[in-house]
Parts: structure tokens; C-alpha cells; sequence
């Protein structure tokens, strides 16, 4: 009897001890150790977003500079092109002044084609010279600036006028006007931006 009694003990024992351990995988067990890495992981995504916007913003701001610097490089080019191109009228006028002083270079009508004439060794009238110097500086106002238009008058207030059409020449004195418009910003909303160089001939 009590050899069955301490079998039966330790048959329950037996019993007790395996419920303890199939029992103990379905339970969780949380260490102090893996709560701190992966803490620690949240944390390091955290701060690799934090970078990547921060460099987004940068990249964002660097973009928008080299925008700017190109917009100012390619205005400062026109306005280059636009003193040149004045002065290339005034060239023009000085080696023809007999047209000058007949008053060809006043509000000169555009040809509509060049003349073979004056490119050639056959000569042309000084007038027929104006009309192509206009000719030939207008074409190169037009590709050289965007939107590019230009004309030579007699103006004593040269500051002002919208375009060739409208140039608001007076006509007086005998201070020569070479104006030139140009759309400066590839806006048609604001108005183009103006060039006027003034010489006595």
C-alpha cells in the first residue's frame, strides 16, 4: 500500500511537473533587454526621417537658388545684348550720315525685304542705306532678345513708349532715340522691359 501510495505521489508529481512545463511556452515573457532595442529602433527611424526631411528642404531650397541664379544670368545676358545692339544702330548711323542729316533714320519704315544694292559692290542711296541698316538691326533685335523690338527717333523726353508702334517720339530737338523693348520675365501680363540710349549726331 504505500508503495503504490508513493507511486501514485509521484505519478501526480509527474503530472504537476508537465503541466508546469507545456504551459510555459504559451506564456510571454518580456525582458528588460529586448524592450530596450527595440525602443531603441523606434528611435533610430525617428531620426532617420527627421534627416530626410530636413535634407528634402535643403535640396528643396538649393533647387529654387540655381532657378534664381539662372533667371538673373540670362537677364543680365539680355541687357548685354540690348546695349549691344543699341550701339550697333548708333555704328550704323555714324558711317551714314548723309542719311542722317536727311532725316532717314527718324521713324524709318521697316522693308519688308533686304536690298541686294546695298550687300553689294553696287551701291545704294543713302536713304536706301538707312532702310537697310533698319532692316538688318531690326532682325537682329528680334532673335537676339525674346519678344525684342526696337526703333530710332528724334525724342527730346526718350524715356517713355510702349513699343515700336507706340514709341512716343516727339520728333523735336535733335537728340537721337534708339529704343528697344523686351520681355524680360516670358510674362505678357507685366509690361516689357525698356532699353533707350540717347546721341547727338
Amino acid at each position: 500500500t504505500r508503495r503504490a501510495g508513493q507511486f501514485i505521489t509521484g505519478r501526480v508529481l509527474m503530472t504537476y511537473r508537465r503541466s508546469r512545463s507545456e504551459a510555459a511556452p504559451n506564456r510571454r515573457v518580456v525582458h528588460a533587454g529586448s524592450s530596450a532595442r527595440i525602443l531603441q529602433k523606434g528611435f533610430t527611424l525617428l531620426e532617420v526621417l527627421i534627416a530626410v526631411v530636413v535634407l528634402s528642404i535643403g535640396l528643396l531650397g538649393l533647387a529654387s537658388l540655381q532657378v534664381t541664379n539662372m533667371q538673373l544670368n540670362q537677364q543680365s545676358l539680355m541687357r548685354s545684348q540690348e546695349a549691344h545692339l543699341a550701339y550697333d544702330m548708333v555704328d550704323r548711323m555714324r558711317v551714314n550720315m548723309p542719311g542722317v542729316y536727311a532725316g532717314a533714320y527718324d521713324l524709318p519704315t521697316l522693308p519688308t525685304a533686304s536690298d541686294p544694292n546695298c550687300t553689294t559692290n553696287t551701291g545704294c542711296t543713302p536713304a536706301a542705306m538707312a532702310a537697310q541698316d533698319y532692316f538688318e538691326w531690326n532682325s537682329a533685335v528680334i532673335a537676339l532678345l525674346p519678344g525684342g523690338d526696337g526703333i530710332v527717333c528724334l525724342d527730346s523726353t526718350p524715356q517713355d513708349g510702349a513699343d515700336s508702334a507706340n514709341p512716343a517720339c516727339d520728333n523735336t530737338g535733335n537728340m537721337f532715340a534708339v529704343k528697344l523693348w523686351w520681355d524680360h520675365d516670358r510674362d505678357t501680363a507685366t509690361a516689357p522691359q525698356r532699353y533707350v540710349l540717347s546721341i547727338l549726331l
